[in-house]
């Protein structure tokens, strides 16, 4: 049943729809599981990954679907939202569906853009557990990320504070030389906390630290967490984790985790970060959240391990990228796909009048102020014009040998005609079109989007990556410059022109992922220019080095690895009532 999605606010939807949620006990039947496959957590339970996969490694995979967008408003366009709306619709056509969405992070949960749980009738419950925390995954990333830290400053310390014989009798070290002004790595927190990008730490005498410049950045932004997001299995994930450079010496070469003997007791925190948490939508279809990288700094992909559960357990099984098709569609076809060796069947490309209008030249959006009434009204010229990005976007999929199903995500105050111009615009431009109004009511609202889904995963598709692995770094940002964003060539800064070459001429990065940091509000690196900007070039102004993860990570514009806190932030809002425990204020 749907409930009325204009009245009712999205908590009091997700409040209804767990009365019935199945518990942890369900699962194993409804899922076909083993008894010790499911390891309960109150409510929610994770999956045994490794038992499960051992067991079912022979079924053959379900069709595997990537949910993706055009270029978004500040508010998001509702990939979630669409993902959850197209299990649901799944669901309704009896067909055995399930899903993998990334993790919220505390940051923009208690900011301005709130829980990433979808919304309406096309909600994951329980929310309040899945924008709280979860089963502590991000907890134990940021301890293994921050013990890393622990060991390279306390290291230094040392270093200084003995001589070469002392630091061998003593400790049994070598010494590993940091050099303090080329640090990699910082500290990490789960909040937007800006006052933190620039730190000194270290401040006192020879037993308080060594004294330098240092930074945090949001942990959905940490390396471990983009590793979590690609590991294969435990021994990969632990082996990643020892490859993490940490800093350069220096003479120069880099200083990694494994040098500083803490990746095996990084590992050991997150061993259980490998099991993805069994959630559901609320009509009750399975989900697995798993993973949370942001996508403008990261992979901003559910994890590889999720999917490769989900395509066992189910025979449709819905993924999510992070932002829009330049970002997190590029990002899951050249680099989710090459390190999983799984080949969708179909990308699924959100589009919203909302958004169209802002790309045709309407009014700025705001989170957290009223939509000016372009966006609540009939205009029908700013959603024409607007098309271009989304026409872009099906251009950037179908370059993959992938024809896209477009999903105009239809709100309640948007009009027929309006709905009318976009499917003729992604009709004209060869991708399959169909309205979904998921968010008001649930999966009956979304059968025409099933059903488009459906026809295009029997469709063969030609998968091909972008371009071959054997391509440098600097060829490869060209191509997806010119490819994927539109622009008429790249400018690297002389920094990361000499870091590029460095890192070319050496054969340990060669297999390394391209892995773009870009703002996701513009198909170009500047979040101001709307549309499909021509006659511009992108500027690479440093590229970050993830070896634990294999990124190469080739930074346009300025990205900042800290987002901050607004000055109108959801935690004024978020209450708990002492008497029942009970949250209030999150969504």
């Amino acid at each position: 049943m749907a409930y009325n999605a204009v009245e009712m606010a999205d908590w009091q939807i997700s409040e209804e729809a767990e009365k019935n949620m199945p518990l942890p006990e369900a699962w194993i039947d409804k899922l076909g599981l083993e008894k010790s496959e499911l390891l309960a957590m109150g409510r929610l339970a994770k999956l045994d990954f490794l038992k499960i996969i051992e067991r079912l490694k022979s079924r053959p995979d379900g069709k595997y679907i990537e949910v993706t967008a055009i270029t978004p408003t500040p508010l998001g366009e509702g990939k979630s939202t669409t993902s959850v709306g197209l299990m649901e619709g799944l669901g309704k056509r009896g067909v055995k569906v399930g899903g993998a969405l990334r993790q919220p992070s505390g940051g923009p949960t208690m900011n301005v853009k709130g829980t990433a749980a979808g919304g309406g009738n096309s909600l994951l419950i329980p929310m309040t557990e899945f924008s709280l925390g979860l089963t502590g995954d991000i907890n134990d990333i940021m301890n293994a990320h921050n013990l890393a830290m622990v060991a390279m400053t306390s290291r230094m310390q040392h270093e200084r504070n003995y001589n070469d014989e002392q630091l061998a009798r003593l400790t049994g070290m070598r010494r590993l030389d940091i050099d303090p002004t080329r640090v990699e790595m910082g500290w990490i927190i789960d909040f937007c906390a800006q006052a933190l990008r620039n730190i000194i730490i270290g401040i006192g005498g020879r037993t308080d630290g060594f004294t330098m410049q240092s930074k945090f950045g949001i942990a959905v932004g940490s390396e471990c967490m983009a590793i979590l997001s690609v590991a294969k299995d435990l021994a990969d994930l632990k082996e990643r984790l020892n490859n993490i450079t940490v800093a350069f010496d220096k003479s120069g070469k880099p200083v990694t985790t494994g040098d500083l003997e803490v990746g095996n007791a990084m590992a050991a925190f997150m061993r259980n970060t490998i099991n993805p948490t069994m959630m559901c939508t609320a009509e009750y279809q399975p989900c697995l959240v798993h993973a949370g990288p942001f996508a403008n700094i990261a992979v901003g992909q559910s994890s590889i391990i999720a999917d490769r559960v989900g395509l066992k357990l189910w025979d449709y099984h819905v993924t999510e990228s992070g932002f829009a098709a330049d970002i997190g569609f590029e990002k899951f076809w050249n680099v989710k796909s090459r390190f999983s060796g799984l080949k969708p069947h179909v990308s699924v490309l959100t589009s919203t009048i909302r958004a169209l209008k802002m790309h045709g030249g309407g009014p700025k959006v705001v989170a957290g102020k009223a939509l000016p009434e372009e966006y609540t009204k009939e205009n029908l010229g700013l959603v024409e014009k607007g098309c271009a990005n989304m026409v872009h976007m099906i251009g950037v999929i179908r370059k993959s040998g992938i024809n896209p199903v477009v999903c105009i995500n239809r709100f309640y105050t948007d009009t027929d005609a309006e709905i009318a111009v976009v499917r003729k615009a992604a009709e004209a431009a060869g991708a399959r079109c169909a309205e979904s109004r998921h968010w008001e009511l649930g999966g009956e609202g979304a059968l025409e989007f099933a059903d488009a889904v459906i026809d295009a995963c029997n469709e063969e598709s030609e998968f091909k990556f972008l371009y071959p692995l054997e391509m440098k770094l600097r060829d490869r940002v060209a191509t997806i410059a010119k490819e994927v964003y539109g622009a008429d060539g790249v400018d690297w800064s002389p920094e990361a022109n000499a870091k590029a070459d460095m890192l070319e001429k050496d054969p340990k990065y060669a297999d390394f992922a391209t892995m773009m940091v870009k703002t996701h509000l513009s198909l170009s690196h500047d979040p101001v220019i709307k549309g499909v900007p021509k006659g511009w070039r992108l500027p690479i102004r440093d590229v970050l080095i993830y070896s634990g993860a294999k990124f190469l990570c080739p930074c346009a514009g300025t990205i900042s690895l800290m987002p901050g806190t607004s000055s109108n932030p959801a935690f004024r809002r978020i209450d708990v009532d002492p008497a029942t425990g009970k949250v209030s204020g999150l969504f």
